[in-house]
């Protein structure tokens, strides 16, 4: 039975892929900070853990180092969007450290073991790290910054058998978006589900040994959003 690292593994996407995977036979280790609404019980295994924070990420290095781990997901992610000037220091030194220092640091933390197991590496990006984003000039920079590293980690490790992926998803029906001021679309065609992007990356790891789909970046069919 293979073990998954997921981090944000209590809602949203996280939550969907530590779903599917369990239901696929592989072994959860959840990474999170509040599992009160999560009921995984068997093939799971939760770890609290603020990845804001270094100190509770050294402390967490302790927890999963030597377990056997073959496949480091990150997801955890936040997002604080409008003018870069009003966005205050302690939100956007946040958005920096969960959404690009965490997945560096746990890469960091790992590689020696995935590299014993040609492990798998999947980071969750956004669309936004491939185009300008005007009032998200900050979230979309940790995005671009984690799908940049994605691209030089894999040139650095490919020989040694790891794979490293990056998923870009647009739009997608999280409570992401419930202290934003804007959100999905009611149509169901203007946004994707957590689910969708849970299946990606069950084909992602479905994939042969000698494939690796470095990139793949999930659009709904229509671009809609709807101001609060």
């Amino acid at each position: 039975m293979k073990k998954v690292i997921v981090t944000g593994a209590t809602s949203g996407i996280g939550k969907a892929i530590t779903k599917l995977l369990i239901k696929h036979g592989f072994y959860v280790i959840g990474i999170g900070r509040n599992f009160s609404k999560i009921d995984f019980k068997d093939n799971f295994e939760r770890i609290e853990c603020d990845l804001t924070k270094l100190n509770e990420i050294e402390q967490l290095s302790k927890k999963i180092k030597n377990r056997g781990v073959e496949i480091l997901i990150n997801s955890a992610g936040i997002g604080y969007f409008g003018p870069h000037e009003e966005i205050n220091t302690k939100k956007l030194h946040e958005l920096i450290s969960l959404n690009l220092e965490a997945p560096i640091l746990l890469s960091h933390l790992l590689l020696r073991e995935l590299k014993k197991r040609d492990g798998i590496i999947i980071n969750i990006s956004s669309i936004t790290a491939k185009k300008s984003s005007v009032f998200g000039c900050a979230y979309s920079a940790t995005k671009a910054g984690l799908s940049h590293f994605s691209r030089g980690l894999f040139d650095e490790v490919r020989k040694t058998g790891v794979k490293v992926i990056t998923i870009h998803p647009d739009i997608t029906k999280t409570p992401f978006y419930d202290n934003l001021n804007f959100c999905e679309a009611e149509e169901k065609l203007s946004y994707l589900t957590p689910e969708t992007v849970a299946n990606a990356v069950l084909y992602i790891l479905s994939q042969p040994k000698e494939v690796v789909i470095t990139d793949i970046t999930l659009q709904p069919q229509k671009h809609m959003i709807k101001r609060k």
